[in-house]
Order: C-alpha cells, then structure tokens, then sequence
C-alpha cells in the first residue's frame, strides 16, 4: 500500500483523493476550507483542515515520507509555488503540482515539482486523440471490472523474462506491451524471452482485482 497526499481540493484535487483512496492507497487529504474535507473525508485515510502555505504546519505533517505530493491550489499561482518549495526542502521525492499555463509550469518545476499536471490540456488532448484515433489503447472501451494500465516492475520482476513470470497463470493479467527507456523502444506483444529492467514500463490488461494484486507487489 502507497501513501500519498493532495493539498487543495478543488475538482481536480477532490477526484484524485479519491480515486487514489479507491485504488486501496492511504490517502491524507488537505485544505484551508471545512466543507471540502468534510466532503472527502469518506475518501481518505485523513483529512486535515490546514494552510499549506504555513510551513511549520505542513512540516508536521510528515509529508517526506509520502511517495507522492498532489499539488491543486487554486487560481493564485504564489500559493503553490510556495507549497511546491516547502516540499522540496522538507524532502519530499515526487511532487506533482498542477499549473494553470506554460509559464507557471517553468517556475514550479524550478522550486520543486517532478511533474506538471496540466488538466484541462490533459484531458482535451485525450478526448481529441480518442475522436481522431479511435484505436489508441488510452481509449479502449474497456468493461467496469477490467483495467488497462502502465505500471513500473515491482522488484521481484527485475531480472526474470516474462516466461519465468508467467503472470497469466499466476495472476490472470496479460502484458500486451513494454516501454523501455534505456534505450528508449516500445515493443508491442513483447516474446516471452524478454528480461524485465528496472527502467521499464509495463503496460498491462486484466481484471481490477488482479491489477491490484500485480500494484501491491514491491
């Protein structure tokens, strides 16, 4: 089980608590307004009414030791730029910070953010490429119980081919493509031969509850 927090929840930080909450993750839910984390209190582990921007608060929070930050302030750009560098020099390794243009991004990655969330983009760039390329995988109409997913090699697959695996009779879930990143390849119906790395992306089909079982795995 992973444990992450979400600083603002708004709509786009409300979801991903509770989806993170839903996928069995501990999930610490925070922001400066009482509805809101009553609201979300169902969906975490904790919900905490706090001022992010208060460094001291945020310290006592424990957040280094998260594996990963959600950073969704609202419309002022300071407040989480702020959030994101207190974070940073608390030690927190993975900080995902939502930005609202280009601009915003540039200074968030320099104080402390891994990963730039851009939602609206994000998601207008999917509903185009699921219109104009109806077979991409990301838009495989797939049925409630099953799930398609990326996912990094837990370390028990490290070193071992996919045939010494055998993940369709132990866990009932099929590899359908692999994303290495050194050196970068994409290899479609990967041949059991194939030796997992550590730097590789392992794209993944199968029921939720097996999925689940693969995610739980270290």
């Amino acid at each position: 089980m992973k444990r992450f927090a979400v600083i603002g929840l708004g709509n786009f930080g409300f979801h991903a608590a509770k989806a993170l909450f839903e996928d069995v993750n501990e999930v610490v839910a925070i922001d400066t307004d009482k509805a809101r984390i009553q609201a979300i209190d169902p969906y975490s582990t904790e919900a905490v009414v706090l001022d992010a921007t208060d460094k001291d608060a945020l310290k006592s929070l424990g957040l280094e030791n998260m594996d990963g930050v959600i950073v969704s302030t609202g419309t002022t750009i300071s407040i989480s730029i702020l959030i994101c560098l207190y974070l940073q020099e608390m030690g927190v390794k993975k900080i995902l910070a939502k930005a609202l243009d280009d601009d915003h991004a540039k200074i968030l990655k320099r104080v402390g953010a891994t990963e730039i969330i851009h939602p609206e983009r994000d998601m207008a760039l999917r509903v185009s490429r699921g219109l104009s390329r109806p077979n991409v995988l990301d838009f495989i109409p797939l049925a409630d119980e099953f799930d398609l997913i990326q996912v990094g090699p837990p370390s028990e697959f490290i070193g071992k081919s996919l045939k010494d695996l055998n993940l369709r009779a132990k866990y009932n879930v099929h590899i359908i493509a692999i994303k290495e990143l050194v050196p970068e390849n994409f290899l479609l119906v990967p041949p059991a031969s194939f030796v997992i790395k550590d730097s590789d992306i392992l794209i993944m089909l199968g029921k939720s509850e097996d999925i689940r079982r693969i995610k739980a795995l270290k």
